[in-house]
């Protein structure tokens, strides 16, 4: 039976007239807070479970918000263990998020974001992550723990005239949970399989009658689910610490101002991959994997990619830090409200990685340490009418990262890389050393806003625009040493060591700058159609700022850097959205509905060079892309009893037109074909590969054309423990179909489609909830994503999925 269909049915087994204590995912605060508008305040009083929001500064209802957006709660996320936002996308189908390690981590939502592959800071990220409204500039945020969150929100397209930092394809909007003047306190234990431990703990409660303060902390440890012989160690672990510290300040009613302060540290090793396959390329067929491997006797511990086997040699590493602080200051003036966000957050990243992902010491380090610091100001004006809203705001941002690159060749590189006399002398290439020294300064200013217009009580019309200034200067220096420590310089005489040093690194250096404004709009009317129904339908034109090619510049067929490729062009985008949003059975069940489509021009796409070391990959603006599709969300809390949810998405994410894209690795490798020849068939060992490939009409990476998810939970009275309470049994799943893990679609590439499920059954009371877990219940094998090794020797591995875990956690909440 399909995996999918099997979760199905089992889900359907909690379909029944009994009930739950909240739905696992899409579900909102079940308190207001004072400032919401008089539509959320009046579902409030009908409801006990109504979603607050503030998607659109200001706290309303989500179903009155006429965009496309996914809520997920607090508990929910504690409930389904997703604790962080590379977990999340199990709960929001059209939300995609793949993760090599924190660095190279792609958040993306409907296919759209950011290019698929090694990361570059010269751009910027197409999804923006915000907590307590500050802008995370790197994305490495999404691997860390969520600390004290009181909910997530999933806004899916274009967020420009709301938000402080353009994002072309959505945000993430998290909202920890705030000091209060009542005492708090909540501890939370979960053990599991794996040597899982992971703790949790706030506490919050006035200092005086206007001050008040919240401090929370988490920690995660997990064994590694892949074994590594070589070392005797499990790698790819978990192993996240965060602290959280708010100081609330309210000398009036009218006036707060909170204090914010976290740091969190990662230090596993990690992120290792394992054998999966290999495939022909255009390679001779003694300079491809098989056997090139044969020559130097090696075999790989497993072919077996779900054995969980690696012998990888590099040394493993992930450090990774990120904190900051922040002062918001919240002044009521009456009809409106100001708010000021002042912010500054730090992010220290040291890698360690295996860059050939061999037993062989062909790469023996390629290690990229970086430190960010950015500085957020942002000023907004919300204010509220009886026919006009609007939101007013201007935002600042400035940030600089510095990167210390060493990229090293080892014992086995001359065999791997090399052909004839040099490839038997292991001297050519071991010890050869690229050192790269780069910085990036990126500033931006932007004012904004939106208006919202109650032309009858049943028609808004919200138009919103952007002017927006980037600027972007960086700096890159690579120097090249032998094994005997001398420098290298390029180019050297044909058939020389020195010009087969050259073929793997070359020295380089290259300053690019970039200046650019950009104006932006959308508008959106919105329509009631009944009482519970909305109708809304959005255009939105905006943009992807300027980047530059941090990492390097391509060359020409002299070994000299192509200048011109220093920066690449804004995106264009023309978004495109029509919704329904509806309530029904006495508001206790809701139903939403989304058509889009966004055509992006000059699209910044990630371009892989096939050599080993000339580059990790630079940027390069395709043609055009387009993602369209459909969305729909249901939930239904029939009584005290029971809840369930159901959400789904169909996206078609495409290349539009792409016709000079990097060939995959089946057409890579061989001779360049030359005028008048035909490339060879793919897969042709010593065939003639084509300079470049046209991948119009194929699908983007990373995306699956269908992604489902699901959940129920049912309860019944139960006494245990001495207390009165519920006994609940809950069961949540996911779907997704089939992906490319390539930049350019390829025959070795495709991820399969897989679903998971997870079960959860417990006791809880007031202050009190036991249960116990089952996730991956099925102990499906599915990859995260797959990887191209370099030099187009048709190796291909990856990183495999979670296997079956289960555990326990207990809750105690005062």
């Amino acid at each position: 039976m399909h995996p999918f269909v099997r979760s199905i049915l089992l889900a359907s087994v909690f379909a029944l007239p009994a009930t739950a204590h909240a739905a696992p995912a899409d579900n909102g605060s079940e308190a207001a807070a004072p400032e919401q508008d008089g539509e959320a305040a009046r579902a409030t009083r009908e409801s006990s479970d109504v979603i607050i929001v503030t998607a659109r500064r200001r706290q309303e209802t989500a179903q009155s918000v006429p965009l496309a957006i996914s809520v997920i709660r607090g508990d929910s996320i504690e409930a389904t263990g997703n604790f962080n936002v590379v977990k999340l996308q199990t709960l929001a189908p059209t939300l995609q998020v793949y993760t090599s390690n924190p660095r190279n981590t792609a958040v993306n939502i409907r296919g759209l974001g950011v290019p698929f592959g090694l990361t570059s800071d010269g751009f910027e990220q197409g999804v923006g992550i915000y907590v307590d409204d500050v802008y995370n500039a790197r994305v490495a945020a999404a691997t860390f723990d969520f600390l004290d969150v009181e909910q997530v929100e999933v806004l899916r397209g274009p967020q420009g005239s709301l938000y402080g930092k353009n994002t072309t394809a959505g945000a993430i909007n998290i909202t920890t949970n705030q000091p209060s003047f009542d005492f708090e306190a909540r501890a939370e234990l979960t053990m599991g399989n794996l040597d899982f431990t992971q703790a949790k703990a706030a506490v919050s409660g006035p200092l005086s009658d206007t001050v008040a303060v919240r401090l929370a902390g988490a920690f995660t440890d997990r064994r590694g689910t892949i074994y590594n012989v070589t070392t005797r160690q499990y790698i790819n672990e978990q192993d996240n610490r965060g602290l959280r510290a708010q100081l609330l300040w309210k000398p009036s009613d009218d006036l707060s101002i909170t204090l914010s302060g976290d740091y969190s540290v990662q230090n596993p090793e990690c992120c290792g991959t394992v054998f999966v396959r290999t495939g022909l390329t255009q390679r001779a067929l003694a300079r491809q994997y098989e056997a090139l491997a044969a020559l130097q006797n090696y075999q790989v511990v497993s072919r077996d990619p779900f054995a969980r086997l690696t012998d990888i040699d590099a040394p493993l590493n992930a450090g990774n830090k990120i904190g900051g602080v922040s002062a918001r200051v919240k002044w009521d003036l009456g009809d409106g409200t100001l708010t000021s966000i002042t912010a500054w957050r730090f992010w220290d990243w040291k890698p360690e990685n295996d860059r050939d992902f061999t037993g062989l010491s062909i790469v023996s380090a390629s290690n990229n340490p970086s430190q960010q610091d950015q500085y957020s100001q942002e000023f907004r004006y919300n204010y509220s009418g009886d026919r006009l809203d609007f939101v007013l705001g201007l935002f600042g941002f400035h940030q600089r990262i510095d990167t210390q690159g060493l990229e090293q060749q080892g014992v086995n590189a001359s065999r791997w890389n090399l052909t004839g006399a040099l490839a038997l002398n292991p001297a050519v290439l071991s010890g050869l050393t690229a050192r790269n020294t780069q910085y990036l300064k990126s500033t931006s200013a932007a004012l904004f806003g939106q208006v919202s217009w109650k032309v009858t009580d049943q028609l808004t019309v919200q138009p919103g625009l952007r002017i927006n200034y980037d600027k972007k200067s960086g700096f890159y220096q690579r120097v090249v040493t032998t094994g005997a420590g001398t420098v290298l310089t390029c180019p050297q005489p044909a058939g020389s060591i020195g010009a087969a040093q050259c073929g793997v690194y070359q020295p380089q250096l290259s300053a690019p700058s970039v200046a650019d404004w950009n104006f932006s709009y959308d508008l959106n009317v919105n329509y009631k159609l009944a009482r519970d129904v909305l109708a809304y339908a959005t255009y939105a034109k905006s943009f992807k700022t300027v980047g530059i090619n941090q990492n390097g510049l391509p060359t020409d067929a002299a070994g000299n850097p192509i200048l011109s490729a220093g920066t690449i062009r804004p995106e264009s985008v023309n978004h495109f959205e029509v919704g329904l949003k509806t309530q029904f059975w006495d508001r206790k069940a809701t139903f939403n509905l989304t058509a889009f489509l966004t055509d992006i021009s000059d699209y910044q796409a990630t371009v892989t060079n096939g050599q080993l070391g000339v580059l990790r990959g630079y940027l390069a603006n395709a043609g055009k892309v387009r993602s369209q599709g459909l969305e729909a969300d249901f939930k239904i809390r029939a009584s005290e009893r029971f809840s369930a949810y159901a959400n789904g998405a169909y996206t078609d994410a495409k290349y539009a037109r792409f016709v000079d894209a990097p060939c995959p690795p089946e057409l890579s490798g061989g001779a360049t074909v030359g005028a008048g020849q035909t490339p060879s068939a793919p897969g042709t060992p010593g065939g003639l590969s084509p300079a470049n490939c046209d991948i119009s009409g194929q699908r983007l990476p990373g995306v699956s054309k269908w992604a489902f998810s699901y959940g129920a939970e049912a309860n019944a009275p139960f006494l245990a423990f001495g207390k009165e309470g519920q006994l609940y049994l809950g069961v949540d799943g996911s779907y997704r179909s089939d992906f490319s893990s390539n930049p350019s679609p390829s025959i070795y590439t495709n991820v399969d489609g897989y679903a998971l499920t997870n079960l959860r059954a417990g006791f809880r009371s007031d202050g009190f909830d036991l249960y116990g877990w089952v996730r991956n219940v099925f102990d499906v094998g599915y990859f995260d994503l797959l990887q191209v090794a370099p030099s187009n020797v048709g190796l291909v591995v990856g990183q495999p999925g979670d296997p079956r875990t289960f555990g326990a956690t207990l809750k105690l909440t005062l």
